[in-house]
């Protein structure tokens, strides 16, 4: 133990509280459900057991996605062996899909930062574990490289105009022509979607659907695709800003925060010259509207396809977060706020209701649906600003948030992530028995994964021919090859939101490639690892701009536990002074405290917190970053 760390002892003794029985209760579950999923689906090598040929450029992110929280739950306090088949998976997928031809260089040879930012997340929940991996280190610098103009062999970025050169960018560089090859896996799921373009000839507009497997109407779309939304810059592009935040948290390299940071400010400024509306392409040159005859709408992932917003806010708002964290500023958020006012104030009421437009067509603002929440709440979470909380508000409308619910339903939410509304109803007052109807909902899910997994239909000598899960017609049809790639996420039982909840008093992650932020994270103090002590719960209880309100309880009533808290995921913040059940306070002063929990004990515990005030890292009490080994520099090659 590092005995430099402030210390508090609680010998109180404290009933077990359901909530800490459940968190237990579910770690266990899911330590015995790992190792089960992982042997289900691969060799003895590693390899998933699949196809033996993998076409087009989609789906190296889906199998990271669906084996990514293997690293995350170790960061939590699974088991040492969950961290050991973290390693194996993402060894094995980066293996298998350089076989395939998807990846090249251990990174996507070319894909949009919807996709490389799913994928990603593996990687960067890996800082979460131990970060003094040079493996993980040498990665992570190695990736960003790619986007800074200094990788001759991805040359996607324009360091003199500060765009990224195509929405498909990867390991091989900019793909600035794509292939009917390319698209192939997909066309199945983009049936289901409306044209991309307004002039289609094959296909009228505005039409509910594109028949994308009729080979003419592909033919069209991939010709104006190469002549109008293949080259140059497009918002999703700001989910790189996750890479090079990563990278900095391993490094401290000024010129990656200088890169978020320049690059998030020249997005701002095309929106306040567009209105407030950030437009969503940039052609090689700089130029707005280049390629689209000066529309701002219309890019890549863009305005009017296929998500609409969705592909706006999300990208703006991880850039923003990640520019806060990197550099303190809460300035930054400003891309962010503007896109969700902007949409507000371009709602209108139906029904007695407010809906915004989700999508702009040539013919105006379309799409209208009711104000998500999610985002709202993820910048909320982060800032923990009053102009922020009004803005989640607005969007509630005095919605009652109070369930807890997840997906035990066929069709799945991406991820699982889907109880934001609810935490954020229990985190800022309401909502009091979140945390147990959260932690029993989570628990019905996982139990509804292993049944699904041990059955017929989880069988991987059967993925030929299952086309529903139970048999359920409204779910996925996983005979088609865009969803076929999903199989793994949809039979996966390693899922945990309640526990990044109560313990880390933070929402899970935003899915297309957002930190995994934390209001407080914890380390075992004896095993010098991360995540909880066996047999200890942990229940973040209220948040604010300067404090931090926990329950720590050891279940075991023979034996202490020790455990370090950390002041957010990445150390950005610092603790003031810590008091137990409102005795006289501790001085901290540093982003650890450690905190001795005697047999069978437990008690509130309060922490002042400054928020932002330290350069964010992923080092631990026990692996710093100064004696972490230099990175490997490589020959240079005439």
């Amino acid at each position: 133990m590092d005995d430099a760390l402030p210390r508090v002892e609680i010998e109180q003794e404290l009933a077990a509280p359901r909530w800490a029985l459940l968190q237990r209760q579910l770690m266990d579950t899911l330590n015995a459900a790992a190792p089960e999923f992982v042997a289900r689906y691969t060799r003895d090598d590693g390899t998933l057991i699949w196809r033996d040929e993998w076409p087009g450029m989609d789906g190296s992110d889906d199998p990271y996605e669906a084996f990514m929280y293997l690293a995350l739950f170790y960061a939590i306090g699974g088991d040492e062996s969950v961290y050991q088949l973290a390693r194996r998976m993402w060894d094995a997928i980066t293996w298998q899909w350089t076989q395939y031809g998807q990846i090249e260089r251990e990174f996507d040879g070319y894909y949009d930062w919807m996709h490389h930012g799913e994928a990603n997340l593996f990687h960067y929940f890996f800082g979460l574990t131990k970060p003094e991996s040079l493996i993980d280190r040498q990665r992570a610098d190695r990736f960003a490289r790619m986007y800074t103009g200094e990788d001759p062999l991805a040359p996607n970025y324009d360091p003199e105009l500060g765009i990224i050169r195509a929405p498909q960018t990867g390991s091989r560089g900019p793909r600035l022509v794509v292939t009917a090859e390319d698209l192939g896996t997909h066309r199945g799921v983009l049936d289901g979607y409306h044209p991309p373009f307004e002039d289609l000839s094959t296909v009228p507009f505005p039409a509910s659907t594109t028949p994308w497997n009729d080979d003419a109407v592909f033919a069209e779309i991939i010709e104006k695709m190469n002549r109008r939304t293949t080259r140059g810059d497009v918002p999703l592009n700001l989910n790189a800003t996750g890479q090079m935040a990563h990278a900095f948290m391993y490094s401290g390299d000024e010129s990656l925060r200088t890169w978020v940071v320049e690059y998030l400010a020249r997005w701002k400024a095309r929106a306040d010259a567009n209105d407030g509306i950030l437009p969503d392409n940039v052609g090689l040159s700089g130029e707005v509207g280049e390629y689209l005859d000066g529309k701002w709408w219309g890019g890549h992932y863009g305005w009017r396809w296929p998500h609409g917003f969705f592909t706006i806010i999300e990208p703006s708002l991880n850039a923003g977060v990640n520019a806060l964290l990197l550099t303190g500023d809460p300035s930054h958020l400003a891309l962010a706020r503007q896109q969700l006012d902007v949409n507000f104030a371009l709602g209108r009421e139906e029904d007695g209701r407010w809906v915004v437009p989700n999508k702009h067509f040539d013919s105006g603002w379309t799409d209208y649906r009711a104000p998500n929440p999610l985002h709202a709440i993820h910048l909320w979470s982060r800032s923990l600003a009053e102009e922020d909380r009004e803005r989640v508000e607005r969007v509630r409308a005095g919605a009652d948030w109070s369930e807890a619910r997840y997906p035990v339903v066929p069709l799945s939410a991406k991820h699982f992530n889907v109880n934001t509304p609810g935490w954020y109803a229990y985190i800022t007052g309401g909502n009091p028995g979140y945390p147990e109807r959260a932690l029993e909902a989570n628990a019905a899910l996982i139990e509804q994964q292993l049944r699904r997994m041990r059955s017929s239909d989880g069988d991987p000598a059967g993925f030929g021919d299952i086309h529903h899960i139970d048999g359920h017609t409204e779910a996925l049809d996983l005979q088609i090859d865009g969803y076929a790639i999903h199989i793994w996420q949809e039979f996966n039982p390693v899922y945990f939101e309640s526990l990044v909840q109560t313990m880390w008093g933070a929402p899970m992650h935003i899915s297309h490639g957002g930190l995994q932020h934390a209001t407080v994270r914890y380390y075992d103090a004896v095993g010098q690892r991360p995540g909880l002590p066996a047999d200890v719960g942990a229940l973040v209880r209220a948040i604010g701009p300067d404090f931090v309100e926990l329950e720590l309880v050891n279940l075991d009533l023979t034996a202490g536990r020790s455990l370090v808290v950390q002041a957010g995921s990445f150390g950005e913040h610092r603790f003031g002074e810590v008091s137990v059940a409102g005795a006289t306070a501790t001085a901290v002063d540093g982003k650890w405290v450690q905190v001795d929990l005697g047999p069978g004990a437990g008690a509130s515990v309060r922490l002042s917190m400054d928020r932002y005030v330290n350069r964010p890292s992923y080092e631990t009490p026990w692996s710093r970053a100064a004696e972490w080994a230099p990175l490997i520099r490589p020959r240079q090659l005439d």
